[in-house]
């Protein structure tokens, strides 16, 4: 058995043409939708995001704010440019880009930043009204992955998700969003300290990986036939790869997201969906 292929560049694409069309409509009655992105520091990583970010954001006819910081930023830097964001009118979501360099407190940015514009949906404002199954900007990775499944037809009711990782970012919303009315999936939560993690994975109807290991998901860690999303993002000497042995994996799941072109282009296009939700949100409230 090899296992189908889950574009995430196909599902984004689809994303971004409903947001392009969003933002059109919005701009037909004057209200133009902005996304600000604040970079702090060298890292070359988050400079590429970055701009990736602002090349989605401009294909869709978002508008396109480039905050940049120097790695030299203080606390107090960070947290001014964030209240400058706040209160521009032209600024309708805006995003923290992640790790802050070394010394600086990057939930406390996260939390400077206005619920009505938190694109990443990592405020917890927004994660508690997550937590309450209540509308809102959701985190952006979790939120695509729902995303993909949803394309693809992939059945959630009644399954078992066994989600690795439990990071505010990805593996803790995960849970909760697979968990939730709608989805109804019965989800274990592990991570590095779950005995036997081979076995508990191997009980995954749908086997979501978020630990930040290079392959270290290899074909007896999956149930055969199991949906195999891979979050991971891993920078080596052969390239992008993901948590998962993908060349072993592929032969035993029935479905499998790949790294790079699988969850990576549904998070940019899950922040513009945030971005042009908030924007309506917005409007509506003024």
């Amino acid at each position: 058995m090899t296992a189908h292929i889950l574009s995430g560049k196909e599902v984004a694409a689809v994303v971004r043409a409903d947001v392009t069309s969003q933002v059109a409509e919005l701009a037909q009655v004057g209200y133009h939708v902005g996304l600000a992105t604040l970079l702090v520091g060298d890292d070359p990583a988050s400079h590429v995001y970055v701009s990736y970010k602002h090349k989605d954001a401009k294909a869709a006819g978002i508008n396109s704010i480039d905050v940049q910081l120097p790695a030299s930023a203080t606390q107090a830097d960070v947290l001014a440019a964030v209240d400058e964001l706040n209160h521009r009118e032209d600024v309708t979501g805006m995003i923290v880009q992640l790790p802050l360099p070394d010394g600086l407190d990057g939930e406390a940015a996260v939390e400077r930043v206005l619920p009505g514009k938190d694109a990443d949906g990592l405020h917890p404002f927004n994660l508690g009204r997550m937590l309450l199954g209540r509308p809102g900007p959701l985190p952006a990775t979790p939120s695509g992955v729902m995303t993909i499944l949803g394309h693809y037809g992939i059945a959630t009711a009644g399954v078992t998700a066994v989600v690795v990782g439990r990071s505010f970012l990805v593996g803790k919303p995960m849970a909760l969003l697979l968990g939730a009315k709608g989805a109804d999936a019965t989800v274990v939560q592990a991570h590095s300290r779950t005995p036997d993690l081979a076995a508990v994975c191997r009980t995954a109807d749908i086997l979501v990986t978020a630990v930040g290991r290079p392959g270290m998901f290899t074909a007896d860690f999956v149930k055969p036939g199991a949906v195999v999303i891979d979050v991971g993002t891993n920078r080596t000497d052969d390239g992008l790869v993901g948590d998962v042995a993908f060349d072993e994996v592929v032969e035993v799941a029935s479905a499998i997201t790949p790294v790079p072109g699988g969850v990576g282009p549904m998070t940019r296009a899950s922040l513009l969906a945030n971005t042009v939700m908030l924007a309506h949100r917005s409007r509506t409230a003024t």
